[in-house]
């Protein structure tokens, strides 16, 4: 037990260690667990044992994976883009595959062999390519857009190769008709039960949960149906990733398909980085060494081959040379699924050790330069002549705009997040609210209203909001404890935005600011001047005065309405009286200490207390002046911090410091 829990904690250290050095030199973390594989496996270090029950945890990392990929996967995205997608997806698919299977089987491969290894090496990196697209700003590009609807459709070709490949293995070749025709019965028994399932029980169960307003419960249940559609579609006899991809897209309709995604994300990555880190402890590095000039020919041959089948089968659809070129060298590495393939072959036998060292390493080599083959693509092209005009700039050709731009999220979407939404709309201004109440979003969306689901606190929810791409964030709940939460996870995100927030009072002012929120609206310091603006208007005065009167006042940070008369409450919160000052009344009897002597005498700034107004028999003075004599029977208007008043209230009448 103990060798086993060292084994773990060194493979949690090395893949720490591998994840931090891999982001710095800018490579995916996908090679950092890779090589984390390599070191711990029986071809390197060897310090951690290759066991069923590490596969089995692998194995859930796919099963999140898929799931994640079906709630990504929406039909009305796959039909607005179907002529790439089913156009030059297919195309490249079939035409990569049915290349390189022919290719090995003249290399004296077998043929079921050489579907497998051309099935795999036809898949790119959703990943890779997808998180360099939105760093280079040219994922709502034309070559961008091409590479999507091409991943779009490998993902897809995803599926049914999960069903075919093991069929291969089990059956021959005089009842594969049978059992294939068997196994996608069963697939279409399953899709149609999860689809009925996901299309009316599931949104009642989430609706229901999400109503609860636990996160641990949401959470637990969207594991629990990720696992419960991966063990259906086992019970059939099927892949469960083929389940949790069924389920993901039953739930990728659902106005949950945000929360979702951020609740399954944390657990996803960690089972994916175990999963890769078991394919990386079956890379052989002496076969690679011994075989480096054969996989550097075969990188080379891999990269000729998937830019051109891109790029020819692109401009076979009219696209542009340079848009077509450019989507190729996209997508011309191996992707995750691919090693997703290979577990699959190796667990059914279809790929030997050495088929399987050899396309690791190709996988791992061709992501890792992938990233210098897109910075050096305009180099590329104009060194091509596809880019001779210096007018032509590749980073400055015009961009769709994406979902939300320049826009305003609103935290909550409840009255007020309402009433901000109803000015904000006549005046063109977009907004995005964010809720977790289901029954708001619900009706949010059936009005039309731009609403997500999840909760503001998670970084993954208020990314899907675009909070780096805002002009303004607005939380409109007054839990302070909440808040602290949400401020922090959007200054993570972006630390330059303005942020506009609601509270009860101003009891945390100082520290709201001290946080980086730009402006702090109190609902009680804000009615009592609204208040005050309607008895000043029905008692005469005139509009102009009120409104600067008001306009002083909040340009002033509510100064003079932070300080008010307490009462018999004083608040004995140390957090409190330390950000509060408070106004106190103090009549000066005839034998005080501070009769017959000027405010500047008793230096009260000193102790930090000032004298705000005084009252004289029947005449009042604002602001008193330093050199005012204090006669018996003032009365003393003073301001400060609790304690500060109630010594000075001791010293102007005892004398007691």
């Amino acid at each position: 037990m103990q060798s086993t829990n060292a084994q773990f904690f060194g493979l949690l250290v090395a893949a720490v260690i591998f994840v931090w050095f891999f982001k710095r030199i800018g490579l995916p973390p996908i090679l950092a667990y890779l090589a984390t594989g390599v070191l711990a496996g029986s071809h390197g270090v060897g310090w951690l044992e290759h066991t069923h029950e590490i596969d089995f945890v692998a194995e859930l990392g796919i099963v999140f994976l898929l799931f994640s990929l079906g709630l990504e996967f929406s039909i009305s995205r796959l039909m607005a883009m179907r002529n790439i997608v089913f156009g030059l997806g297919s195309l490249q698919v079939i035409v990569t595959s049915l290349v390189l299977i022919i290719i090995l089987f003249c290399l004296n491969f077998s043929l079921l062999t050489s579907f497998t290894i051309g099935s795999i090496m036809a898949l790119s990196s959703t990943a890779v390519v997808v998180k360099l697209l939105k760093e280079s700003g040219e994922l709502n590009q034309r070559r961008g857009q091409l590479a999507i609807g091409v991943l779009l459709f490998q993902d897809i070709a995803v599926v049914p190769l999960l069903i075919i490949l093991p069929l291969f293995a089990t059956s021959d070749s005089q009842t594969i008709g049978w059992a294939l025709a068997f196994s996608l019965t069963k697939g279409a028994f399953v899709c149609v039960l999860l689809w009925a399932i996901g299309k009316w029980l599931l949104p009642k169960v989430f609706s229901e949960i999400a109503l609860v307003r636990t996160d641990e419960l949401f959470v637990l249940t969207t594991l629990l149906v990720a696992l419960f559609a991966g063990l259906l579609t086992y019970m059939f006899g099927l892949s469960m990733a083929l389940g949790a991809f069924l389920a993901g897209m039953m739930l990728g309709e659902s106005h949950y398909r945000h929360q979702l995604e951020a609740d399954i994300r944390p657990f996803r990555d960690i089972l994916m980085g175990l999963f890769f880190v078991t394919v990386g402890m079956q890379l052989d590095l002496l076969y690679v060494f011994s075989n480096g000039l054969i996989i550097v020919g075969a990188l080379f041959g891999l990269l000729v081959l998937k830019i051109a089948v891109v790029a020819i089968s692109a401009q076979l659809m009219s696209e542009r040379k340079q848009d077509s070129l450019a989507c190729g060298i996209m997508l011309w590495q191996m992707g995750e699924f691919g090693f997703v393939l290979i577990a699959l072959g190796r667990q059914h036998q279809l790929l030997t050790s050495e088929h399987i060292s050899f396309l690791i390493a190709l996988g791992v080599l061709s992501m890792a330069l992938t990233p210098f083959l897109i910075e050096k693509t305009p180099y590329i092209l104009r060194r091509l002549g596809l880019l001779n005009s210096p007018s032509i700039a590749w980073e400055g050709e015009p961009q769709v705009s994406a979902l939300y731009t320049n826009h305003v999220v609103i935290c909550g979407f409840s009255r007020v997040g309402q009433t901000i939404a109803r000015f904000l709309k006549p005046e063109a201004i977009e907004y995005v609210a964010v809720e977790s109440n289901p029954i708001l979003v619900q009706e949010g969306k059936a009005a039309g209203e731009p609403v997500i689901f999840g909760h503001v606190k998670q970084k993954d929810i208020l990314k899907c909001a675009g909070v780096e791409r805002a002009r303004l964030v607005i939380i409109t709940f007054t839990e302070f404890e909440q808040t602290q939460i949400v401020i922090d996870a959007i200054k993570q995100i972006a630390p330059e935005v303005k942020i506009l927030i609601r509270t009860r009072d101003d009891s945390q002012l100082e520290k709201l600011r001290e946080l980086g929120v730009t402006e702090v609206v109190p609902e009680t310091l804000e009615a009592s001047l609204m208040i005050v603006s309607h008895v000043l208007s029905m008692s005469g005065v005139p509009m102009s005065r009120i409104i600067r009167r008001v306009s002083d006042e909040r340009r002033n940070r509510y100064q003079f309405l932070q300080s008010f008369f307490t009462g018999e409450y004083i608040n004995n919160d140390e957090s409190n009286s330390d950000k509060l000052e408070y106004l106190h009344v103090v009549a000066l009897p005839d034998k005080a200490h501070a009769v017959n002597k000027s405010i500047n005498e008793l230096n009260l700034v000193k102790r930090k207390v000032s004298i705000k107004a005084l009252r004289r028999q029947d005449r009042e003075i604002d602001a008193p002046s330093d050199q005012i004599i204090l006669l018996a029977n003032d009365i003393l208007v003073l301001q400060g911090k609790p304690r500060r008043v109630e010594r000075v209230e001791h010293f102007l009448l005892d004398g007691i410091e």
